[in-house]
């Protein structure tokens, strides 16, 4: 892998406010994976509230960044999971879905756009949720998301890192 290549994985949400918390949850689930089979040249794995200028500074100059976040859906269905990707062709939203944060997701790539500063490839993850009123915990529907999610992205690492090695 060149010195130049790197991968992100970026959590975005709140522990604190139920489902919000997926993002972060992945991370962390990520992380133990992670220690348990050592990867050199691994992905950094950061925790972000989802401020569109600290996402760009987390994703800026990476080969790969990958985002994970609550989303609003309607009509809902908590725990479904829609990947979104942006490869500077366009960027994709999911149908119905919108971030749960003020200034979304999309706000982010767009502004990354205009000032050139989007990784080669975003991949998104958004996965609905039910609850995300105060209090920790991920509601059943979601934490059934996070596992799968986990190995999604380890995939997409593998692969990622392979591409990268072979260049």
């Amino acid at each position: 892998m060149s010195s130049a290549a790197r991968a992100v994985v970026i959590g975005v949400g709140n522990e604190y406010r139920r489902d919000d918390g997926v993002g972060p949850a992945v991370v962390a689930r990520l992380s133990e994976r992670l220690e348990r089979l050592p990867v050199p040249h691994g992905p950094a794995l950061v925790v972000c509230d989802g401020d569109p200028a600290r996402l760009i500074g987390h994703w800026e100059g990476t080969d790969l960044a990958v985002v994970v976040d609550a989303a609003h859906a309607h009509p809902g269905q908590p725990g479904r999971v829609h990947r979104l990707v942006v490869d500077g062709r366009g960027f994709a939203r999911a149908d119905g879905a919108t971030s749960s944060h003020g200034l979304g997701l999309g706000d982010a790539v767009g502004l990354a756009r205009e000032l050139n500063r989007l990784p080669r490839l975003l991949v998104v993850y958004a996965v609905e949720g039910a609850d995300c009123t105060h209090g920790t915990g991920l509601s059943t529907p979601v934490l059934g998301a996070v596992e799968t999610l986990v190995e999604r992205i380890a995939g997409q690492l593998a692969r990622y890192r392979g591409s990268a090695a072979a260049h």
